[in-house]
């Protein structure tokens, strides 16, 4: 580690050269100026670690020295030594901020050493003091920050924290993806934006280190120029990196404010960290939320195929519904126009044609509650009633398909809270997928239905071929399906209907012949 750098200006050149023989005896590194005005210049363009200056000196004394290092290099330490120590030099010495004073002449090289090392502790005391008074305010702006996710708020807050804890009248945020070359400013206040700026923006940003500029002070010649073609008297940079993007916070105070001192940077490092890491949290919050959405509406979009594949296959079998009273009814009135017929018989053919016409009504309100638009409501419903009422729509292609329904539900079952329309779906498609799966010979489906636990438990097993043991963990995948011609979301969706609802979906590997289906649903609806 470099040794500390003590400057000494004294009007006499012995004790500098004293000074100068005692400090690097112990380890320091030491430079000394015997004309004060010089070291007035010196400070402009060299850093110090500490300044050992004489008090009375000609032309300009100590005082005046300690004013011109504390301008331009604000952190060094500082011990005076005098030969005329009184109260009224003690007391001036207190109040501009020296940190020791040493009477000469010394009596030994020991007495001077530990001076420097008692001003160098008392100078790291009073910066470790500022350091904490300035971050507790910082505790509550960080939490604020980490605790606001919507992106423009946040931005606010980020800026207002920069000008609040920084105290500066600039501040502002820069930001760009990787593979970007130019800085976007993403919020800012009291920026004037120029090239220049911009320029040293992407400079602080290709690099790790933070940076501290003061027009005021020692420190890199280029970067000093451009804070002067911007009118400024110091800035801080400090760039944070994210593997797919890189954001530069900036600081910046004008040529009359007082320029930044290390532990500003200390406090603004801390603060930029904590503000990146708010916004990448808001940004990750956004993509989330919006895949969330698409989720949703991919869901809605699935469970509305899926409906209207469910519609297509039912079709067929309810469009013979339709067809054979429609064909009966044309029948009856066709013979009941007869001229030769009794009155009798004419009441008997009307009677026939109004009971085909009610059969209709009744098959039509079926397809029109299948296929009303879904609602969102839930509402308390009777899984029995439920399950009698989708067997009796789908009897008739049942009856076709050589499906043999045998029916274990308990009349006892408890009130669910569900969407009904979906929970309908739900056991539409099961029940489809079964006959399919016992086609063209037909077959046995049970439908079990009891208590399990606090849920309602629910078996559709049938007695077809199965579902073999490497398509079983594919069979919940959209667009994954066992038989020629199907889309593949009829599970899919089914099963993210009855997990939506607080409730599982699985199938019984080890329940044959056939596939067994379990459905699980809460008896209180999902929380």
């Amino acid at each position: 580690m470099e040794s500390l750098f003590v400057y000494v200006v004294d009007d006499e050149p012995g004790i500098a050269m004293l000074c100068e023989r005692v400090l690097t005896r112990a380890g320091y590194r030491v430079a000394t100026e015997t004309n004060p005005r010089n070291a007035v210049e010196y400070f402009e363009d060299h850093p110090i670690d500490l300044l050992l200056v004489d008090i009375r000196m000609p032309e300009v004394d100590g005082f005046e020295v300690i004013q011109h290092v504390q301008r331009w290099q604000p952190d060094a330490a500082i011990l005076i030594m005098t030969g005329h120590g009184t109260v009224d030099t003690a007391v001036r010495a207190l109040r501009q901020g020296v940190d020791g004073l040493i009477l000469k002449p010394f009596k030994q090289g020991a007495e001077l050493v530990d001076a420097v090392k008692l001003a160098f502790a008392d100078n790291q005391k009073k910066r470790d003091a500022a350091r904490t008074q300035a971050l507790r305010p910082l505790f509550a702006v960080t939490e604020a920050m980490l605790s606001e996710i919507r992106r423009a708020p946040l931005l606010d807050l980020v800026v207002k924290a920069i000008t609040t804890q920084v105290n500066c009248s600039q501040a502002a945020c820069y930001q760009k993806p990787k593979d970007v070359e130019t800085y976007t400013r993403l919020a800012g206040r009291g920026i004037f934006e120029t090239n220049t700026l911009l320029d040293l923006i992407s400079h602080t940003g290709e690099s790790d280190s933070p940076v501290l500029i003061n027009a005021a002070g020692p420190g890199d010649p280029s970067l000093k120029t451009l804070l002067a073609d911007l009118d400024l008297g110091s800035a801080i940079l400090v760039p944070v990196h994210h593997p797919s993007l890189c954001t530069v916070f900036y600081a910046a105070r004008g040529v009359e404010e007082p320029a930044f001192r290390e532990s500003d940077l200390e406090m603004f490092q801390i603060l930029a960290r904590q503000a990146a890491t708010a916004l990448e949290n808001s940004r990750l919050y956004a993509e989330q939320l919006e895949y969330v959405r698409q989720l949703e509406a991919s869901q809605n979009a699935l469970i509305q195929a899926e409906k209207m594949a469910a519609v297509g296959r039912l079709s067929a079998s309810i469009a013979h519904e339709l067809n054979n009273p429609l064909q009966a009814v044309q029948n009856c009135l066709h013979l009941a126009g007869r001229e030769d017929l009794s009155a009798e018989k004419r009441a008997e053919y009307f009677d026939l044609a109004r009971t085909e016409l009610e059969r209709l009504m009744i098959t039509a309100r079926r397809m029109l509650d299948f296929y009303r638009p879904n609602t969102s409501t839930q509402t308390k419903l009777n899984l029995v009633d439920m399950l009698e009422y989708v067997l009796s729509l789908m009897s008739k292609q049942l009856s076709e398909a050589k499906v043999n329904i045998i029916a274990d539900i308990r009349e006892d079952l408890p009130l669910i809270t569900a969407v009904g329309s979906q929970v309908q779906q739900v056991f539409i498609n099961l029940i489809l997928n079964a006959a399919d799966a016992m086609a063209p010979k037909g077959g046995d489906l049970r439908i079990t239905a009891r208590t399990w636990e606090d849920k309602v438990e629910l078996l559709f097993q049938d007695s077809g071929r199965g579902i073999s043991t490497d398509q079983q963990p594919n069979i919940f995948e959209p667009f994954f399906s066992t038989k020629d011609g199907g889309t593949g979301l009829g599970l899919t969706v089914s099963y993210n209907i009855i997990t939506a609802h607080g409730g599982s979906l699985e199938l019984l590997a080890d329940r044959a012949p056939g596939a067994c289906f379990r459905i699980l649903l809460p008896t209180g609806g999902k929380q």
